[in-house]
């Protein structure tokens, strides 16, 4: 199991490969500054959204990004 650190590492390495350093850098100085809550966030997304509407997301995604198998379990 990943300690805090590694998990630190992959998560930015992930924002990095996504967004860049700056933008990723700009990414984590607006959670921070914003307190953000991920929790809520999501909550305000999905709670607008029917059963059926979150469905169709998860599954559109799954078509576009298919699990590979390299995944690491956190």
């Amino acid at each position: 199991m990943d300690n805090t650190v590694d998990i630190m590492d992959k998560g930015f390495a992930c924002l990095v490969e996504k967004l860049g350093v700056i933008n990723a850098e700009r990414f984590i100085a607006t959670i921070k500054r914003e307190n953000f809550d991920y929790t809520v966030w999501r909550r305000e997304y999905f709670d607008c959204m029917s059963l059926e509407e979150v469905s169709n997301e998860a599954a559109t995604y799954a078509k576009k990004h298919p699990h590979q198998g390299r995944g690491s379990r956190i």
